[in-house]
C-alpha cells in the first residue's frame, strides 16, 4: 500500500507521541486537525493503522520473570501446528506466539511473578501442550531495544 508524504508525517507524529492531543499532532505534521483526523480514519480503513494500545510495564506489576520458549513440534500429525497454537492461546501467561520456518517451529513469550511461579506454569501448562518434540528456554535478562515504530 502506498502512502504520501503527509500520511508519513502523520504516522511519524503518532508514533513519536501517541498520547498528544490531535491538534498538537496535526500542527507538528503540518496539517489542520480536521485533515489529520480524516487521514487517520483513511489509514485505519486501509488497515495501515490498526489502532492504539496501552504498553504495560509487567515488572512494575510484579511479573518479574520473562522467558522465551522455543519449540520444535512433532510434525508427524498434520494438525500439530494448529493444535499446539490453539492450546498455547489458552495459557494466560503467554504474551506472544510466533511461528517460524526452520529448526524452531514456534516461540512463546511467557511471563511469571517469580521463578517458583514460572516453574508451576512450565510444569502444569507448558509441558502439557500437544505435539512437543523439543523445548529450549531462554531466560530474559534485559531489554536493550524495543522499537515498534517504522522509520517513515
Amino acid at each position: 500500500m502506498r502512502i504520501d508524504d503527509i500520511d508519513r508525517r502523520i504516522l511519524r507524529q503518532l508514533q513519536a507521541a501517541p498520547d498528544d492531543p490531535v491538534a498538537e499532532l496535526a500542527a507538528r505534521a503540518g496539517v489542520s486537525p480536521a485533515s489529520f483526523s480524516r487521514r487517520l480514519e483513511r489509514l485505519r480503513a486501509r488497515g495501515i493503522l490498526k489502532g492504539q494500545e496501552a504498553l504495560i510495564d509487567w515488572p512494575a506489576l510484579g511479573w518479574a520473570v520473562e522467558v522465551s520458549l522455543r519449540f520444535t513440534l512433532d510434525k508427524t500429525d498434520p494438525r500439530a501446528f494448529d493444535e499446539f497454537i490453539a492450546a498455547a492461546r489458552k495459557v494466560p501467561e503467554v504474551l506472544e506466539i510466533q511461528t517460524f520456518l526452520g529448526r524452531v517451529d514456534v516461540r512463546l513469550n511467557v511471563i511469571a511473578r517469580d521463578m517458583a511461579h514460572y516453574q508451576e506454569i512450565y510444569r502444569s501448562r507448558i509441558l502439557t501442550l500437544p505435539h512437543i518434540a523439543d523445548i529450549e528456554a531462554l531466560m530474559h535478562v534485559a531489554r536493550i531495544k524495543t522499537e515498534e515504530g517504522l522509520p517513515l
